[in-house]
C-alpha cells in the first residue's frame, strides 16, 4: 500500500512539475495567460537584457546572483533593432488583453504601459535624432561614472568583475562609435560646441596615462578596503586593473578621440534640432515624449513667456524690501548673488561645509513632514560632491536613485567646481527640489510600491517626476520651510529658470533663436552666471524638451489641487490629496488627471 501510494505521489510530483514547465514556457514564449505575468515577463526581458541595469538596481544581488557584474551592456544597433521589434511585439500583445473588466488599479497598469509603449513605437523614425555622445552624458563619462558610483567592490569577485569590465570598454566605445557613423550618414551631428567639449573631456581623462587614471585608482581604493585579502593579492589585483585600463580603456577613448574630432570638419554650426531632417517633426515628437502632453511648442513658449513676467514681478518686490534698487533685473540679482555674506569661502573647507549645510537642510524639512504625507519613503539620502572629472560639463545638482535592495542610498550630487554658483539663499530650494520632499521622497516612494508590476516602480515619466520637484519647491514653502524673505527669492528665482526653460527650449528647437541668443535671455531675464547660463544652454542643446517637463508638471499639480480644493471645500485634505499624486508612481499627467479626477468623485460620493 505505501509503496503504490509512493508511486502515485512520484507520477503527482512528476505531472505538476511539466504543468508548471509548460506554463513558465508558454508565459515566455507565447501570450502569458494573465496580465500581470506579462507585466512581469516584459520587464524581467528588458532587465536581464541589460547588465548595467541590474548592477545598478540591486536586485538580484540579495539572490546570491551577480553573473551579469562581469558585462556591460550590449550597445550595438543590432540591439537596438531587437529593442524596436519587442516593443512593437509587446505593444501587440498588451492591445490583446481584454481591459474592460479591469478594476481602476489595474487599468492604470495597463494604461500606464500602454502610454509608454505606444509612445516608444510612436517615435521608432527618431530612433537616430539624438547625440548619444555629448557633454552632459555618453561612454565618454558615464562608464567611468558607472563603474566608479555603482558597481560596489564588497569581495574578491567583484573586484575581478570590475577588471573585466574595464576589458570590454574597447568594444562598448566601437558600438557607439558605430551608431555615430550611421548618424553621421543621415545628416545627424551634434552642435560644434558639443564635439569640442567632448574631445576636451576625454583626452582630459587619458592623459595622466594607465597608472593615474580614475578607473585605476577608483579599483585601488576599493580593493585596498577589502581585508580578507592578501598585500600580494591586492597588488595583482590592482596591476590587472591597470593592464585593462592601457589595453582597453586608453585605445577605446582614443578611437573615439579620433572619430568625435573627424566630425570637426563636418560641423561649423550650433542649431536646434530644427537643422536636423525632419526636425520640426522630431521636436514635436519629444515635446510629447516629455511633457506627455500634445502641446504645441508655441503653445508653450507663450506660456513661458507669462510666468516670467509673473515671477520677475514676485522676484522684483523682495529685491526692493533688500535695498537693492539699482540696475537692471540680472544686474540686480547677480548683485545680491555676489554678496558676501551669500557666498562661501572659494576653498575645499568651504566645498565640505556647503555638502554639510545641505544635508542639515534635508534633516530638517525630513521631520517636518507629517501633515503632508502619508506616504514616507524609506530609503535614506546622502549628499555628495559632482565627481570632479564630470564638474566642467555637468549640470548644477542631479539625483541618483537608491539601489532596490537598499544597498545604495540616494544621493543628491551637488556641482562645486564654482562656489560663486552657490549663493545660499538658492540651497534650501535646490535641497528640496532634488532630495525631500522632491526627487528622492517622491522616486523612493515609487521604488518601494507594493502589490503593483514591477514597471511600475521605474518607469519615469519626465513632467510627472519633474514636476513634482518642481512643486515640492513650493511645497517647503507652503509649509514654512523658506521663511527667510530671500530663501523665498531662491524659491521665485528656481521657478523662474523653469519658466525661461520654456521660452529658450521652444526658442532653439522650434523658433530658430542662436545659441547666443538663448543665453543672452537666460542671462538677462534669471541673474544666473555667464558659466552656469552657458551650461545650460547647451545643456538643451543636447537634450531637446526635456526643459519644458519641469513647469509643464508643476502647473499640472496645482492645477489638480486647485480642482481638488474648489471641488471639495472644507473636505479637502492635503495628505490625501499626495497619496493619490504619490501612491501610484509616475505616469503621463493625463493618467494623473483621470487619478484625481476619481479621487474627487470618491469624496464626494462618501
Amino acid at each position: 500500500m505505501i509503496k503504490r501510494w509512493a508511486k502515485r505521489f512520484m507520477w503527482l510530483t512528476l505531472a505538476l512539475l511539466a504543468a508548471l514547465t509548460l506554463f513558465v514556457l508558454h508565459s515566455i514564449y507565447f501570450k502569458p495567460v494573465s496580465i500581470r505575468i506579462f507585466y512581469e515577463r516584459v520587464f524581467a526581458e528588458y532587465a536581464l537584457d541589460d547588465p548595467q541595469m541590474l548592477t545598478s538596481l540591486g536586485m538580484l544581488r540579495p539572490l546570491g546572483l551577480r553573473y551579469y557584474n562581469a558585462q556591460l551592456t550590449d550597445a550595438s544597433l543590432a540591439r537596438d533593432a531587437r529593442i524596436r521589434a519587442k516593443l512593437k511585439r509587446d505593444l501587440a500583445t498588451l492591445k490583446s488583453y481584454d481591459s474592460s473588466g479591469m478594476t481602476q488599479k489595474e487599468k492604470l497598469s495597463y494604461d500606464i504601459l500602454s502610454y509608454f509603449l505606444s509612445m516608444e513605437v510612436e517615435g521608432e523614425r527618431f530612433d537616430l535624432h539624438n547625440y548619444p555622445v555629448n557633454q552632459m552624458f555618453g561612454v565618454q563619462n558615464g562608464m567611468p561614472d558607472f563603474m566608479v558610483q555603482q558597481h560596489q567592490v564588497e569581495d574578491e569577485r567583484d573586484a575581478v568583475d570590475y577588471i573585466k569590465r574595464l576589458e570590454q570598454f574597447d568594444e562598448r566605445f566601437a558600438q557607439t562609435i558605430e551608431g555615430l557613423k550611421l548618424r553621421t550618414e543621415k545628416g545627424i551631428v551634434p552642435p560644434r560646441f558639443v564635439l569640442e567639449k567632448v574631445l576636451a573631456e576625454m583626452r582630459s581623462f587619458i592623459a595622466s596615462g594607465a597608472a593615474g587614471n580614475l578607473l585605476s585608482n577608483d579599483l585601488a581604493t576599493k580593493v585596498d578596503a577589502l581585508k580578507e585579502l592578501s598585500d600580494a593579492r591586492k597588488t595583482e589585483l590592482k596591476t590587472q586593473a591597470q593592464a585593462a585600463v592601457g589595453g582597453s580603456v586608453i585605445p577605446a577613448y582614443q578611437n573615439l578621440i579620433a572619430y568625435i574630432d573627424s566630425l570637426l570638419t563636418k560641423q561649423t554650426r550650433n542649431d536646434g534640432v530644427w537643422a536636423l531632417p525632419d526636425g520640426d517633426a522630431y521636436y514635436q515628437h519629444a515635446v510629447a515624449q516629455q511633457t506627455t502632453t500634445r502641446m504645441d511648442p508655441k503653445q508653450l513658449h507663450d506660456i513661458g513667456v507669462a510666468e516670467v513676467a509673473r515671477i520677475q514681478a514676485a522676484m522684483d518686490e523682495i529685491l526692493i524690501a533688500e535695498g537693492i534698487n539699482e540696475g537692471t533685473f540680472s544686474e540686480r540679482m547677480r548683485t545680491l548673488a555676489e554678496r558676501p555674506d551669500q557666498l562661501y569661502p572659494d576653498t575645499e573647507a568651504g566645498r565640505e561645509q556647503i555638502l554639510r549645510d545641505y544635508q542639515s537642510i534635508i534633516d530638517e524639512i525630513s521631520t517636518g513632514l507629517d501633515p503632508y504625507f502619508t506616504v514616507r519613503p524609506k530609503a535614506k539620502v546622502e549628499v555628495r560632491r559632482v565627481p570632479t572629472f564630470r564638474e566642467k560639463t555637468s549640470a548644477g545638482a542631479y539625483y541618483q536613485s537608491a539601489a532596490l535592495d537598499g544597498s545604495r542610498p540616494g544621493v543628491f550630487y551637488a556641482n562645486l567646481r564654482d562656489v560663486s554658483e552657490i549663493p545660499k539663499f538658492g540651497m534650501r530650494t535646490l535641497a528640496y527640489h532634488e532630495a525631500v520632499p522632491g526627487h528622492h521622497f517622491q522616486i523612493s516612494a515609487m521604488q518601494e510600491l507594493q502589490g503593483v508590476p514591477m514597471f511600475r516602480r521605474l518607469l519615469p515619466f519626465t513632467a510627472y517626476s519633474e514636476g513634482w520637484a518642481l512643486y515640492a519647491e513650493q511645497l517647503a514653502w507652503e509649509a514654512g520651510y523658506q521663511k527667510n524673505r530671500l530663501d523665498d527669492l531662491g524659491r521665485l528665482q528656481a521657478e523662474l529658470f523653469r519658466a525661461v526653460r520654456l521660452v529658450v527650449d521652444t526658442g532653439m528647437h522650434r523658433m530658430r533663436w542662436t545659441r547666443e541668443q538663448a543665453i543672452a535671455y537666460m542671462a538677462s531675464n534669471t541673474g544666473m552666471g555667464e558659466k552656469e547660463v552657458t551650461a545650460e544652454i547647451e545643456r538643451y542643446l543636447v537634450m531637446p524638451a526635456q526643459a519644458l517637463a519641469y513647469k509643464t508638471g508643476m502647473l499640472k499639480i496645482l492645477e489638480l489641487r486647485q480642482r481638488a480644493k474648489d471641488a471639495l471645500g472644507e473636505r479637502f485634505n492635503m495628505r490625501d490629496f499626495h497619496d493619490v499624486v504619490l501612491a501610484q508612481g509616475a505616469m503621463p499627467l493625463e493618467l494623473l488627471e483621470r487619478e484625481v479626477d476619481a479621487y474627487i468623485a470618491k469624496k464626494k460620493a462618501s
